[in-house]
């Protein structure tokens, strides 16, 4: 579904992850943005977020379910030869980063 201007509306679809996979992926979201984040920056409407490597494949699961969540966000995994960290950029339209606060990051 796209607006008027050709954007995916700011809007999230809870039910778009299928009810059984919620609680993990609930989890997931926990942990990931919880505790093992590195590094947490704040970018043009949305985050760029640090983890070790080692997180690659969960991260994988995480965006792979977040973005039928979240269909109006754009999810970058990077991942550069000879380090051991990934870099997630999570960004959208004007109001991403209020979503992703608010819905994804641990409350500080």
């Amino acid at each position: 579904m796209t607006s008027i201007h050709g954007e995916v509306p700011l809007a999230c679809v809870p039910n778009a992850i299928p009810a059984d996979a919620r609680p993990e992926h609930f989890a997931r979201i926990e942990r990931l943005f919880g505790r093992a984040v590195l590094e947490r920056h704040a970018i043009d409407d949305g985050y760029e977020l640090t983890f070790g490597v080692s997180e690659l494949d969960e991260l994988a699961r995480f965006v792979g379910l977040e973005r039928k969540c979240c269909p109006f966000l754009s999810f970058e995994l990077e991942v550069r030869p000879g380090e051991e960290r990934v870099r997630l950029r999570m960004h959208g339209p004007p109001g991403s980063r209020e979503v992703i606060e608010a819905e994804i990051l641990p409350r500080a």
